[in-house]
């Protein structure tokens, strides 16, 4: 997968489509190309337009900031002379602010690198390989290593940068991305996911402008806003064709996805911790990593993309034991209840579920402490014994003879002022003395850098899930930090902050996953507010938005599956009115929505219609049959709401491209035609395949069934009846025939 050619002094990184070449360039670490796979024997030097500085070549030496503000580079240091968007910038402890890297070795090994308390991509040695090129800066007394890790598997690279202070005094890392791209301006796009909380990552395209433009974060958390990918793609790509560069953060916290045109035309993106509320203080010997950075190219578009992305995630970076397999379905109590429940309530629930098939019932907010609203309690987890009548151990044990797992609600890293703990330990809090802190949902975030708060918090956690056969925790986030200044830092330390946290963070939930490893943890923060890859290093889904309307879900499930296995998106069926947006849309509807996710229901199964509850045995019986092509199949994109403002399509294929399943919303009726043609993606045009219609619609007599080879259907199509009224969906199911 990695060659290096001595002669030409440049390395090749080749995966199943694509190459990446590097080149070492009067010492410095140049980037040649990247893009579709070119044969190694081609040298592609030229394409850095190294001679093109305004006086040639010969000039060099007399016009370094010329050369330095043109030469492609693997990465830009800050103070010297590149003035774009620069990829590291160290202070020195003068305060001087420069830094020169040079190439000074390399090395080729086999597999992947661990990352000390950072999430991290895992293979064995047979399917990774890993270059290292490692540069220094003798007069600062730095040595950074690029790190490029490849697999056999997917077309994706992985790379972070590993900085050691070799020298005598300390420095401060300003900024540090984990990865830099220069391309060629090719009448580029740029595609990033914006949001709020309950509309969580909607795709936006625009082309490509002078200047900076991008996606950052600042909450210390990956948040519902922005989202820590981006994507650089031809104006005339779509979900099938064109070339597509991609980057997606391994990361929880602040961080910034930009991408630049300069004076030249040429187009850099950059990736990284937020350099703002970021300074990390260097001592000598010490060493810094930097998150990782996915980079994937396609020259298949969009979908291509996604299968890159999804298949890193599934192989390479999910390690809990449930995911590849199928999760069980579940009810939870929020939508339902709220904080009014109580023993009773809730075994009322799981009764009811259990006759429908449901298979585990999910206590959520309002179990503990004296918690009746959220004004008080987070903090105090022991069970409010006057809900929960009888103990926890006995509620468990009542939903477990039924025949169903329990699931439990937690919110780790928040405290109310309200609280028994923050009466104890109002230092445990992040807050600025002599100021009144901002509140968000009545709560303060607990400074889980300190070791004794983590400790409080974790034994509290522990003794919980020792008391009872919990086999689930949903662990939530419900606000962005602010008001940090005393959180029992130097002066000069105080920038670390915001990433001590994430890392605090990350320690925690490793060590819940390690002394539980058979429990099922699902990240949430306000629904989607830190749906990145460095949660599903620890927990294999992810709640995907508090927004659980069916229409209002298929703009925000079309981005989170851009990058994200369908696997992980958390879903579930909920009431009508929707408690979100007060749209009513059919239960069928709602179960093909979130069929493509994790699936379970979010409602009082008690006050159900008969239709409705009659519909539930027939959803889970779906998503057991078909579960195995959209947890581990490929998944294309085939129409967007998004764009058309009409209907929404996608398909989910088996690996060997035997078996698919089609979803289709129509969003929006219109007056016309009574059918319409989509055409699919993805399967194998020499197979024949049987074609049925899982559902019958408004204008058919019976399930229709077709055999049809799969060059007819994706060229050709399929048609689909136009139902009456708004939000109908069907399934169209697809199989190999013989």
């Amino acid at each position: 997968m990695i060659t290096f050619n001595q002669k030409r002094k440049s390395f090749h990184l080749e995966t199943k489509n694509s190459s990446y070449i590097i080149s070492i360039h009067r010492g410095i670490v140049v980037h040649n190309y990247y893009g579709a796979k070119i044969p190694q024997k081609d040298d592609v030097f030229y394409l850095t337009r190294a001679d093109e500085i305004p006086y040639g070549p010969q000039a060099i030496e007399r016009e370094k900031l010329s050369f330095l503000d043109l030469i492609s580079k693997e990465i830009s240091e800050d103070g010297l002379g590149d003035f774009r968007e620069t990829s590291l910038a160290i202070t020195d402890y003068k305060g001087n602010n420069a830094i020169e890297l040079t190439y000074k070795s390399h090395k080729i090994t086999k597999g992947t690198i661990a990352l000390p308390g950072l999430p991290c991509v895992f293979s064995d040695n047979s399917k990774a390989e890993t270059l290292e090129i490692i540069t220094e800066d003798k007069i600062l007394g730095a040595e950074v290593s690029l790190f490029y890790t490849l697999f056999d598997d997917t077309d994706a690279i992985v790379r972070f940068t590993k900085i050691n202070n070799t020298g005598k005094n300390h420095f401060f890392i300003k900024k540090a991305y984990s990865a830099s791209l220069d391309l060629n301006n090719n009448n580029y796009d740029v595609i990033t996911l914006h949001g709020s909380w309950a509309r969580e990552r909607h795709i936006d395209r625009h082309s490509i402008h002078m200047g900076n433009q991008g996606v950052s974060s600042k909450r210390g958390v990956s948040s519902h806003q922005e989202h820590p990918f981006i994507a650089v793609l031809d104006h005339n790509a779509d979900y099938d064709k064109g070339n597509v560069y991609g980057m997606n953060f391994i990361y929880s916290g602040n961080f910034v996805a930009e991408v630049q045109r300069n004076q030249f035309d040429f187009i850099r993106m950059v990736m990284g911790i937020n350099p703002e509320y970021f300074c990390w203080k260097l001592e000598p010997q010490e060493t810094f990593y930097t998150p990782q950075a996915v980079l994937v190219y396609s020259d298949n578009g969009l979908n291509g993309m996604t299968h890159s992305f999804h298949d890193l995630y599934r192989e390479h970076l999910i390690r809990s034991p449930y995911k590849k397999s199928m999760r069980p379905v579940l009810i939870n109590n929020w939508e339902a209840t709220y904080f009014d429940f109580n023993t009773k309530k809730l075994l009322d629930i799981a009764k009811e579920a259990k006759k429908d098939g449901i298979e585990m019932l999910v206590m959520d907010d309002g179990w503990f402490g004296k918690r009746n609203t959220d004004n008080c309690s987070l903090g105090d987890w022991t069970v409010n014994e006057t809900k929960i009548n009888g103990g926890l151990k006995h509620l468990v044990d009542e939903v477990n003879k039924l025949g169903m797992k329990f699931g439990i609600w937690f919110e780790p890293e928040m405290v109310n002022p309200d609280s028994e703990l923050y009466r104890a330990h109002p230092d445990y809090a992040v807050q600025i003395k002599d100021r009144s802190p901002s509140l968000s949902r009545n709560q303060l975030i607990l400074n889980i850098t300190k070791k004794e708060v983590r400790e409080n918090i974790y034994s509290q956690i522990k003794a919980i899930l020792n008391s009872a056969n919990i086999e689930y925790i949903k662990w939530d986030m419900n606000r962005q930090i602010t008001d940090v200044g005393d959180v029992d830092l130097p002066e000069q330390n105080k920038g670390e902050f915001y990433h001590r946290y994430v890392l605090a963070l990350y320690e925690m939930q490793e060590r819940l996953i390690t002394e539980f490893p058979n429990l099922l943890l699902e990240n949430c923060s306000s629904g989607g507010g830190r749906f990145d890859p460095g949660m599903l290093y620890y927990s294999p889904q992810i709640w995907c938005s508090d927004d659980t309307d069916a229409i209002e879900r298929l703009s925000i499930q079309e981005g989170t599956a851009l990058i994200y296995p369908l696997s992980t998106i958390g879903a579930h069926v909920s009431v009508c009115p929707n408690h979100a947006v007060g749209r009513s849309t059919p239960f069928k509807t709602r179960g093909y929505v979130a069929l493509s996710g994790t699936f379970g229901y979010e409602l009082d199964i008690t006050k159900l219609s008969d239709d409705e509850r009659k519909q539930i045995p027939q959803q889970i019986e779906l998503y057991k049959k078909y579960s195995s092509i959209i947890q581990n199949g490929d998944y294309y994109r085939i129409e967007s709401y998004q764009t058309n403002g009409e209907i929404d399509c996608w398909l989910s294929i088996t690996k060997d491209k035997k078996r698919a399943l089609i979803t289709f919303v129509q969003v929006l009726n219109h007056p016309g035609n009574k059918s319409r043609i989509i055409k699919p993606y993805g399967l194998d045009e020499s197979f024949t395949y049987k074609v049925t219609y899982l559902d019958k619609g408004q204008h058919q007599e019976k399930c229709d069934e077709y055999i049809l080879s799969g060059a007819a259907i994706m060229n050709a199509g399929l048609k689909i009846q136009r139902d009456w009224g708004d939000f109908n969906a069907r399934l169209i199911y697809l199989e190999k025939y013989n």
